[in-house]
């Protein structure tokens, strides 16, 4: 794996290098090269509920990214890779190739080939319809970093809307923190002991379609997946260990948002079919913004989002050895509340803050994460994630010491 990592950087260098030497006249290849190289410090305020959990982590980062167009940029080579080198937890040590992929774009038709990454949906604290890459949990608690996930995909724009489908012939299992990693189940599950429910394990087949279209201040997405589950449930192997487990499923998804005014109003609704469970989860809300608050150039949008979902988080038994519920969910009955500042400079400084309420008990996620651009090439990010008041029944009661901030600054070349 760090063998084909290699190559991939020296390959783009020496593209790089190559077109650099050809003239104008000669060179049919325009490229777009950058790379960010970055350093994170994350410090935990609690020791770890478990052994040799560490309270301090750091880490640096490398993401080159680079585009090779030709045939007057109709057909493309797109690539972003990702390694991450970390104290303590050796799972966050790693590397990926987030998107690496061929395209074909012609008048209305696009094909692409490769790894890549596909983001669907509409709604802030959740991500429900978001399936088609893998998590990369190590990399971030909020589900918004993914793997880059094998496919074929084809799009059709047409006068009726936006038709997509896509061909899955590998899935991605999902990284998860070792021992000494923070924000983990109390049994430490190894992603490479992982079971399927699929003959082919990993190499199984499968496909998605979406749809979506506008239709006056509202635009719709509909989609539709059969593969192997992005989530695993935790089941005993013959060894009587206890493995990441991943079944077949299928999952239709609604989003939809709806612009009037100042308000923006959002829904992405799953119901989604697997062996162990058939299962509606939705979220729906809105946000409106208050532009250049007092003439500052400032605008303010305050969010609130409903959250539900019927499935039972999971909960391990270690007197009777019993485990149940889902890994994929810690929100039955809950709302979101919070605002997201835009100053609308030249830095580019944004914060987004908010607090998760459980409607029903009394747990309760708050968060802040800030970001800004300074000395041209340089960007800060600062993240606050702090959990309190949560019961024993609750999936965050196992990140119930997590709390954590974490400061983030790149460089960009």
């Amino acid at each position: 794996m760090k063998l084909i990592f290699s190559f991939f950087l020296v390959a783009i260098f020496s593209i790089q290098a190559f077109s650099q030497e050809l003239g104008p006249k000669e060179s049919k290849i325009s490229k777009e090269f950058s790379l960010e190289v970055s350093s994170d410090h994350r410090f935990f305020f609690k020791d770890g509920l478990y052994n040799k959990q560490e309270n301090y982590f750091a880490s640096i980062a490398i993401e080159p990214e680079f585009t090779l167009k030709w045939d007057e940029g109709e057909q493309r080579i797109i690539g972003d890779l990702f390694g991450r080198l970390s104290t303590h937890d050796q799972n966050r040590s790693h590397w990926d190739i987030r998107e690496l992929y061929y395209q074909i774009a012609k008048n209305d038709w696009e094909l692409s080939a490769g790894l890549k990454k596909i983001y669907w949906g509409v709604i802030e604290s959740v991500h429900l319809v978001d399936v088609i890459n893998q998590t990369d949990l190590v990399e971030g608690f909020d589900g918004e970093d993914k793997l880059g996930q094998p496919m074929l995909h084809y799009t059709w724009l047409s006068n009726f809307g936006t038709f997509e489908g896509f061909l899955l012939p590998y899935h991605r299992k999902r990284t998860l923190p070792r021992e000494e990693g923070r924000l983990r189940f109390p049994i430490v599950l190894d992603a490479a002991d992982a079971e399927y429910e699929s003959d082919m394990d990993e190499f199984d087949l499968g496909g998605a379609f979406r749809y979506s279209n506008y239709f006056g201040v509202f635009d719709v997405g509909l989609s539709y997946i059969y593969h192997t589950n992005r989530e695993f449930l935790v089941r005993s192997n013959e060894a009587f260990q206890l493995v990441p487990y991943y079944e077949k499923m299928h999952q239709l998804g609604l989003e939809v948002q709806a612009t009037t005014g100042a308000f923006l109003w959002k829904f992405e609704g799953i119901n989604r079919y697997a062996d162990s469970d058939d299962f509606m989860a939705l979220a729906a809300g809105g946000e409106y913004t208050f532009s250049n608050i007092k003439s500052s150039g400032v605008d303010l949008g305050v969010l609130a989002e409903f959250i539900y979902d019927d499935r039972e988080p999971i909960q391990f038994d270690f007197e009777t050895g019993e485990i149940t519920g889902s890994t994929g969910t810690g929100f039955q009955k809950d709302i979101f509340v919070g605002g997201r500042l835009g100053f609308n400079d030249t830095q580019d400084s944004a914060i987004l803050f908010g607090g998760l309420f459980d409607l029903e008990k009394e747990g309760k996620i708050f968060s802040l994460e800030a970001e800004r651009r300074f000395a041209q090439n340089w960007k800060g990010e600062l993240e606050l994630r702090i959990f309190t008041d949560f019961e024993e029944d609750e999936l965050f009661y196992f990140f119930r010491d997590d709390s954590f901030i974490q400061l983030n600054l790149g460089r960009y070349f």
